[in-house]
């Protein structure tokens, strides 16, 4: 029984990892923006397939064909983690220029329908491109079980698990110790202010757009190992990320982190007991903190200036 629940413990940090790097995704942009990219998990299923689409340029198979059998090869890997990060960076850098920009400074919510409708054009274009199915996505350091003091863990999962740690500790240290950093935290108080210091203001916000598609891009590429890769399976793996944000704290990224490794956990202890009831759980215990701390766990309710 001690080795079932590490053994859990382990996969929902694992998968926790993946859900912190959304939480981060979705705080990066609501800090800086004041805005929310509604198509997040279009960006996590279009990240996935984009690193399947080197993958099959740099092994010379035909799009769409079976890598279950091609052995992995790390520099493949580095090399479509890197595309993807680019690619979808790039196109979160159009999703703000084309759906978010536009309605900037105007009153309504008008950019919500803008990303929901910039996600599903870009879904649709998957679906013409890569077509409705779940593909396999060979995992560079393999598929064979580790045993560990007879806990198994999949490899995949300890990978996305350290690069999860590893970006959000690099992104926390660039954001209280370089000049960037502190003149992304500017444009997330007052972007009016910021701007008269001498800070480009709209420069900071693209780049929080660009590197919040990124995240998202490379979550998907990592989970699509664990998961398999569907342009269907992002929005769900999104709204949870979204979830733990809301639970650790919208405006805050330490306390996202915090939400996405807790929700993680929580949801895998959950599946020990009864799987029905892990999604169940996991919207329950958002509930229950909207409904005692609004801002979430680590969050700060926002200053009215009068």
């Amino acid at each position: 029984m001690l080795i079932t629940l590490i053994q859990a413990i382990i996969s929902g940090l694992a998968v926790g990892g993946a859900y912190a790097l959304f939480a981060l995704s979705f705080s990066i942009t609501f800090t800086t923006t004041k805005t929310l990219n509604f198509a997040q998990g279009d960006f996590i299923s279009f990240g996935a397939f984009i690193g399947l689409s080197v993958l099959w340029f740099l092994t010379g198979k035909p799009m769409n064909a079976s890598l279950a059998n091609v052995p992995p090869v790390v520099w493949h890997q580095v090399v479509s983690a890197l595309a993807v990060m680019i690619i979808v960076g790039g196109t979160g850098l159009l999703l703000y220029l084309l759906a978010v920009r536009p309605f900037a400074g105007k009153g309504g919510m008008s950019w919500v329908m803008s990303t929901i409708g910039f996600g599903i054009i870009l879904t649709s274009g998957g679906l013409a491109l890569w077509g409705p199915s779940q593909v396999f996505v060979p995992s560079p350091v393999g598929d064979q079980v580790l045993h560990l003091f007879g806990i198994g863990v999949r490899p995949q999962e300890l990978l996305t698990l350290g690069v999860s740690i590893g970006i959000m500790l690099t992104f926390d240290w660039i954001m209280r110790s370089t000049m960037m950093g502190k003149a992304m935290r500017a444009v997330a108080h007052d972007p009016r202010v910021a701007g008269a210091m001498g800070i480009n203001a709209p420069a900071m916000m693209i780049g929080a757009y660009v590197l919040s598609s990124a995240l998202a891009g490379l979550g998907g590429f990592l989970i699509a190992p664990i998961t398999s890769a569907s342009l269907f399976i992002g929005l769900a793996i999104a709204l949870k990320g979204f979830s733990a944000a809301i639970i650790g704290g919208l405006s805050n990224p330490r306390g996202c982190v915090l939400g996405g490794f807790a929700l993680g956990v929580i949801e895998s202890m959950v599946n020990l007991w009864q799987a029905q009831w892990r999604e169940v759980a996991v919207f329950l215990i958002v509930i229950v903190v909207l409904a005692c701390r609004p801002y979430g766990l680590m969050g700060q309710r926002p200053v009215e200036k009068v």
